[in-house]
């Protein structure tokens, strides 16, 4: 029966919860519930999202939740449906004590965007407890001399309901001498007293047993009961009075244990007052923690820690009773005083842990809930966090603010942030806490890649093979992640006509890069590329660079000797007169290397000689003179045997092979070099050209001879002695090429002729190659050998002193080579010929013999060699660097004439084409012209 009426009430108090539910929000976002207390785990409060007018979707995408200050976790929200439910069982005399209002407030808390409703839920009592006495039986001594209307106070029943479920009435049972008289105190408790309405005589009834029932007002009604024992006493009748009907006192929070914190006092009219005893009624036992009396003194002390926060006041009842068994009450009223005791609590009820460095300004960031357990002063609270830094905080409600962003972030500036929340209170001295928030900036592609160059310069030694690696590129991206991946790209582009991508390779990943094929130094000296780097951000960002490659020479081409000319079908000797003096110029090795720098400095070496003590070659110059004075005894023929070597690591080399004849009288040369064919065999063909060279020749010889005596009969009478060439000479010119490195800047021209037949040899020297310088051409004819023989017997070469006009330019050393300087010589180069002074002597008959050997082996060689269809053109052009054997003095060019330089092409390749003429002076014009003519 008593479970029904319960549910009942369970039932009646839920629709009365309901219907006040929908009255409860307003529009400050708060709403307020009403429930009884006790109900069960799962319990429904009520539909906060119907309530509130909120999507039930909206509790779920919100991330809907509770949060209690206090961390008290009564109610709980239920997102799927959006009620709110009973998440642990609610004891409203636990919670609330004797205070009647009672209720538990929370808030709850929606995001994206953030929302904050707050909630009271009032807890209604419920008549869950019964009325208890302190004591199961109450031992009273009353004197038998009590007047009529004595009071005899007893203990109260406690209940710890409110309201009409609290302690309502008391019944005493008998009521022969006593009655009772209940009375409401100021705070709304019941005092119960027993009054004595019928004298009591001991003699009669030592002992009376009572029964006290207290009822309370709920339903169902409960009750408790206690026996009172009643002893007659005798011959007492004054009371203890106490001084004051109540005492009123104060004590600060933590005050030390024994503080006194008051003294009662109270006087008996009898003799025996001072026999008085004083303790607490009713006391709680919260107050029997905290505070004692003194039963003889009346001291009340300290003897526990006293919290403001838990305890603001505390009303206790003090009984005095003598020895008589009279007693008399009074009540003592402690105020606690608060102490800025507690720091604010800093409680972060949402964070984002990561924003994005391109967040606005505004950006909500966090959102805090500060409280103080403090009062007045000590309870408020100013938040705030780091100066410097781009947040700030806003107040929203009371206790509550928000992080949000004050200024731009800059994620490469600063990584992450450590934002440190100071809540302060109002206290003297005032008390703070402080929270940190990590919080992490997160990439946005704001930065381009950066190579740690601004240009790069890569060498590499031509002849590479593939896939060499040059350098390797480096870029870095300030960004973090996929934005601070970077590609290294090739910027497509042409080289010689081919794709730029057929020479390098670029890895994407890494920035090496290596070539795709072998490199010529010769062919391609430098060139550029573009190199990009992209990050991987979107859209990306990319940075170019441009790298100049350079190309190094190797040591990878030998020399090229380009005098003497090394034939296989001709005989040339250098003629050297026994008479030479030491020192004698014999001939000059001249090569070239078409390599660069110290790969092309060549040196010249004598490896073989007939007498290695006769002969000796210049280091650097190639020429070769003689070391000792010429004998009798020294072979006439001398073959030597000159290595030319470059400076490379290794080195390179190449071999001339000189034939050199020791005689003065061409018979005897001839005689000796007649045998160095002998054992070449040659066909039909070559010896009728060499035959119908050597009658050329001779033709041509005896059309000079003419000239020459005309000549000098022309000089005689102007007694001055000038060569010139004849008309139809035969000219051998000789014009080194010029070339970068060693080269050899002066031109020269001499005209030379013979035959086999010494007796019908003849050479005439010319000066410097310039404007007013006659080249003739060279004709091929038939001449007898009778014929040559008897113009042979007319020739006669008078020697005159030479011209003293007839110098050559200042600042030039003699000699054929110039004794040309060092190549490491800035300006200079091996073999360059220069010279000073004038020639001292006209050539003599040695001289003139060596020279006319040289033109019959030339014109042999162009006959045997290259057959009729010869042309003299395909040759290389050798007017740059000439010299006269047997002479001690280098011809000059007229310094106002100057020919380009160009590098010499290796033999294979030479063009079949007809090369580029020579520049023609004014003197020379017409000869071509009779020539076409021909």
């Amino acid at each position: 029966m008593e479970s029904g009426r319960k549910g009942w009430l369970h039932g009646w108090l839920f629709y009365t919860v309901c219907a006040l539910a929908l009255f409860a929000a307003d529009v400050n976002g708060q709403i307020r519930y009403s429930i009884p207390e006790e109900m069960a785990v799962g319990s429904d409060v009520g539909n906060i999202a119907l309530d509130l007018g909120l999507d039930p979707k909206r509790l779920i995408s919100g991330k809907a939740r509770v949060f209690n200050a206090d961390s008290s976790e009564y109610i709980g929200l239920d997102k799927e449906n959006g009620h709110l439910v009973i998440k642990n069982k609610i004891d409203r005399e636990e919670l609330c004590g004797e205070i009647s209002a009672c209720s538990v407030s929370f808030d709850v808390i929606l995001e994206n965007p953030m929302e904050l409703y707050r909630v009271t839920v009032d807890i209604q009592d419920i008549n869950d407890n019964s009325p208890v006495f302190p004591k199961s039986k109450i031992e009273q001594e009353i004197s038998e001399l009590a007047v009529l209307g004595a009071r005899f106070p007893l203990e109260s029943a406690i209940d710890p309901d409110v309201g009409l479920n609290t302690l309502q009435k008391y019944t005493l049972h008998p009521t022969d001498h006593f009655k009772l008289n209940v009375q409401n105190s100021e705070d709304g408790s019941k005092n119960v007293e027993m009054v004595l309405h019928s004298p009591l005589d001991r003699e009669k009834k030592q002992h009376h047993n009572l029964i006290l029932t207290a009822f309370d007002g709920g339903t169902p009604q409960r009750s408790a009961t206690v026996q009172i024992n009643i002893v007659v006493l005798d011959v007492n009748d004054n009371a203890p009075v106490f001084s004051q009907s109540s005492y009123k006192t104060s004590v600060v929070e933590n005050a030390a244990k024994g503080t006194i914190v008051t003294i009662v006092s109270a006087t008996d009219a009898d003799e025996s007052s001072h026999g008085i005893q004083y303790y607490f009624e009713h006391a709680t036992a919260t107050v029997k923690t905290l505070f004692t009396i003194d039963a003889d003194s009346g001291e009340v002390r300290v003897m526990g820690d006293i919290d403001y926060e838990k305890n603001k006041q505390f009303k206790i009842k003090v009984k005095a009773k003598d020895h008589g068994g009279l007693t008399d009450s009074s009540e003592i009223i402690i105020d606690v005083i608060d102490v800025n005791d507690n720091k604010p609590k800093i409680t972060v009820m949402s964070f984002s842990s990561a924003v994005s460095e391109d967040a606005a300004p505004g950006t909500v960031i966090a959102m805090i809930n500060v409280q103080d357990l403090d009062s007045s002063e000590n309870s408020k609270i100013a938040c705030s966090i780091d100066l410097n830094s781009p947040f700030k905080m806003v107040s929203s409600l009371t206790n509550y603010y928000n992080l949000v962003t004050d200024s731009g972030l800059d994620r490469e500036q600063t990584l992450e942030y450590n934002i440190t929340i100071t809540a302060v209170d109002g206290g003297n001295p005032p008390l703070s806490s402080k929270e940190i928030l990590n919080l992490k900036i997160s990439d946005v592609n704001d930065h381009a890649p950066q190579f740690e160059k601004e240009s790069y310069q890569a060498f590499i030694v031509e002849n590479n093979p593939p896939s060499t690696t040059i350098l390797s590129v480096k870029a870095e991206d300030m960004d973090w992640g996929t934005n601070a991946k970077v590609s290294y790209i090739l910027i497509d582009g042409d080289l010689n006509g081919a794709p730029l991508a057929s020479y390098i390779y670029i890895n994407s990943e890494t920035g090496v890069i290596s070539t795709e094929k072998s490199f010529d130094y010769e062919q391609l000296k430098s060139f550029k590329i573009q190199v990009k780097a992209q990050d991987g951000g979107l859209p990306p960002l990319c940075t170019n660079v441009t790298l100049d490659i350079i190309i190094q020479d190797q040591n990878d081409n030998s020399p090229q000797v380009l005098y003497p000319v090394q034939t296989g079908g001709s005989v040339v000797a250098e003629i050297v007169p026994r008479a030479a003096d030491v020192g004698y110029l014999v001939t000059k090795v001249v090569a070239v290397d078409v390599d660069s720098g110290q790969n092309s400095w060549l040196s010249y070496k004598l490896q073989k000689a007939t007498d290695r003590a006769l002969f000796e070659v210049g280091l650097q110059n190639g020429e070769i003179r003689t070391v000792r004075q010429v004998t009798d005894k020294d072979a006439v023929k001398q073959k030597l045997t000159v290595v030319v070597e470059d400076n490379g690591q290794p080195s390179r080399s190449a071999v001339v092979t000189i034939n050199v004849a020791v005689s003065d009288s061409f018979p005897e040369v001839l005689s000796e070099f007649t045998d160095f064919t002998h054992d070449k065999e040659y066909n039909n063909n070559l010896t009728f050209y060499l035959v119908l060279a050597l009658a050329v020749v001779s033709l041509l010889f005896i059309v000079s001879i003419i000239a020459i005596i005309s000549v000098k009969i022309y000089r005689w009478r102007q007694n001055k002695l000038f060569y010139k060439s004849a008309a139809n000479l035969p000219v051998i010119p000789y014009y080194p090429p010029v070339y970068a490195d060693g080269t050899l800047q002066q031109v020269y021209n001499y005209e030379m002729c013979g035959t086999t037949d010494s007796r019908m040899s003849d050479i005439k020297f010319v000066r410097p190659y310039s404007q007013n310088t006659l080249v003739s051409q060279s004709r091929l004819g038939t001449v007898q050998r009778e014929k040559t023989e008897q113009e042979n017997d007319v020739l006669t070469l008078e020697q005159k002193p030479p011209n003293t006009d007839w110098r050559f330019p200042p600042n030039q050393r003699p000699g054929p080579s110039g004794a040309g300087a060092h190549p490491e010589d800035a300006g200079a180069c091996a073999g360059v010929i220069a010279g000073t002074g004038p020639w001292p002597n006209p050539p003599t008959e040695a001289e003139q013999i060596q020279v006319l050997m040289a033109a019959a082996n030339a014109a042999s060689e162009a006959t045997a060699t290259l057959g009729p269809r010869y042309n003299p053109q395909y040759g290389p052009d050798y007017r740059q660097n000439v010299y006269i054997p047997g002479s001690t003095a280098t011809l000059t060019i007229n310094p106002q004439q100057q020919i380009p330089q160009q590098a010499l092409p290796p033999p294979q390749a030479l063009p079949p084409a007809e090369a580029p003429k020579s520049a023609q002076t004014p003197a020379s014009k017409k000869k071509p012209t009779k020539k076409d003519k021909k």
